[in-house]
This record gives C-alpha cells, structure tokens and sequence, in this order.
C-alpha cells in the first residue's frame, strides 16, 4: 500500500526540532539550461538524510518495543539515522555492518552509541544477520528503505524542496534502496503532480535503472555493487514497497559512471562549499552530465543525500584532473 500525503505531513510533525529543514545552494557553474539547486541533506546532524526516516519510525514505536531496543543493517548512514534516534529517545541500538564500511560513519555510529556487528560485503547479508539477531534477541528491526513509515519520513525531504521553491520543474534524487528516491517522489507528485522527478544510480549499481526499465525487480551481486566508489548506493535490490512508490511517481532512472560521480564532487564542492559524499554527488551527476536523457527545466534540484565522505576518498578526488 502506498504512503499519502498526510503520512508525509505527519512525519514532518514528528520530526519537528530534529531534523534541520535544509537549504537550497545553488550550483553556480551549472552550464545546462536553466538554473540548478542543490538540498544540503549534508547539514543533518548525522551528515545525511537518512535521520528523516529512522527517526520517524522510532519515534512511531509502543512503549513495549521501545523496551526491546532496535536493530538495523546500513553500510552507514541509516545505521548513523538509527543510533542518533535511538539515543535521543533513550533505547538500545544494534547495527549490523558490512566489513567495507567507511571509517569515517562506522566511527560516528559507534560514537552515537551504537552496538555494531560487522559481516561481509553483500546487502543481503547483512539483512539476514539483523532479522536473525531480532529473532534471538527480540529487538525490533528498523529498516533502511522498505518500510512505510522510513519513505514518509524520507518524504519530508520533498515537501522542503517545494516550500522553497514552489515552481521547481524537475528533481533528482539518488536510488540505492529506494527509501529516499520513493518518499521524495511521493511528496512532490501528491503535491504537484506535474513536477517531473528522476532517479539517479551509479551504473555499477544499476539494479533500480534495470528494475525500472523491466517492470520487474533485479537482484545484483555484493561484488557488482560494491564495485562503486557510491557507498552508500550499493543496496543489491530496490526494496518492494519502494520499486512500488517508484512504478507510480518516478517518471525515470538515469545511471552515472564513476568518472562522472567523482567529477560532480569537485563541481559540488568548488561551487556550493558544501562537502559531498560519493553517493551524495550522484544526483548531481544526471543533471550536470546527462540532460539530454532529462525533461527540459529552468529550475532544478538534486538531492545531496550526505557528507559523510572518507578522507582519503576526499583526498584523492579532490587531487585529480576532471575525467
């Protein structure tokens, strides 16, 4: 069953005073037509946007499962969501992680007082760990994408764009899971149905672009999708509630290349000051590099889904020519 508006609406009460209402940057060297903005889920106080959806579901939780503490699997950011949320209403947090997580968010969900158990590469892994750790121990699982209450709260990060630009024409959003992708979609065409709303993948991880494309839902590998430097978009399949919000009110999936994410970081970085994550270059990488694939628009918006990024990753990037 698909989420409404005012599931969106009520998440965005329950998020009140916790989540920050980002802005919107311009991307001042953006040569296409029209005008580009990017949302700065970057400012988050875990970094990302992934805050929006774990805190709307914990929050949503009877005082008999708070009891039971939570448990997620994350390559990151949602595991970073999880933590914040648990600490912030006082429950327990275990977080399964994959063994490539970065340094940089598996220090900040330990920080946040997450319990963490590290398995292997694959998406699905890591789920199986964290439904066989609830079976044992009771706790209540908090999933990253696949669940009605994390898109509504991801949602919230679609009615922003539009309270701050009304007659935005066209919004781009990463697809890893889908949690974000299919919240934001549901929030701007149950609003304004006539904005058109794209996908963006790393193509080394193009399981939703395929899905899209075949109407039905493609499984990749862990090593496929662990081949992208877009750690946070290597989820192996779109979760099903999701693939279900993004058949009604995504009007497409694009994917970009390696090259492309890490020359959209230097632009992003140069241009709005605002520090990306691979993954949160990933938008903006459709709209600088594949606008003959894109609707025609004056305005635009991207979603800068993190800023989580490794500082060797930073490094390296930050020193190359553009591809």
């Amino acid at each position: 069953m698909l989420i409404s508006l005012a599931d969106i609406e009520a998440a965005q009460l329950h998020l009140r005073g916790v989540a920050v209402h980002t802005p919107l940057v311009p991307m001042e060297d953006y040569d296409g037509e029209g005008r580009l903005w990017i949302k700065a889920e970057c400012l988050q106080p875990i970094g990302s946007f992934k805050l929006r959806g774990a805190y709307n579901k914990i929050a949503q939780l009877s005082p008999e499962d708070r009891q039971r503490g939570v448990i997620t699997y994350s390559s990151g950011n949602h595991a970073q969501g999880v933590a914040y949320a648990a600490r912030a209403l006082g429950l327990k947090a275990v977080i399964v992680m994959p063994s490539n997580t970065p340094k940089v968010k598996l220090q900040a969900t330990r920080a946040l007082g997450g319990e963490i158990v590290m398995v292997g590469l694959a998406s699905l892994e890591r789920k199986q760990k964290a439904e066989e750790l609830a079976r044992e121990f009771g706790y209540v699982v908090v999933p990253p994408y696949d669940d009605p209450a994390i898109i509504a709260g991801q949602g919230t990060c679609g009615l922003e764009i539009l309270a701050d630009l009304a007659d935005v024409d066209l919004v781009l959003a990463p697809v890893g899971g889908g949690g974000l992708l299919s919240g934001v979609a549901a929030a701007i065409k149950l609003s304004h149905p006539g904005v058109k709303v794209f996908g963006v993948e790393p193509e080394l991880a193009g399981d939703a672009a395929e899905s899209y494309r075949t109407g039905n839902l493609v499984t990749f590998t862990g090593e496929q999708t662990s081949r992208t430097l877009a750690d946070g978009l290597r989820t192996q399949s779109i979760g099903e509630l999701n693939f279900a919000h993004i058949l009604a009110y995504v009007d497409g999936i694009v994917t970009v290349t390696e090259a492309e994410i890490r020359n959209a970081m230097r632009r992003m970085i140069f241009s709005t000051r605002l520090l990306t994550e691979p993954s949160g270059a990933v938008a903006a990488a459709g709209a600088l590099y594949h606008s003959a694939k894109l609707p025609p628009s004056r305005k635009a918006v991207a979603v800068m889904s993190g800023g989580n990024v490794e500082p060797e990753t930073l490094r390296r990037v930050l020193s190359e020519q553009e591809d």
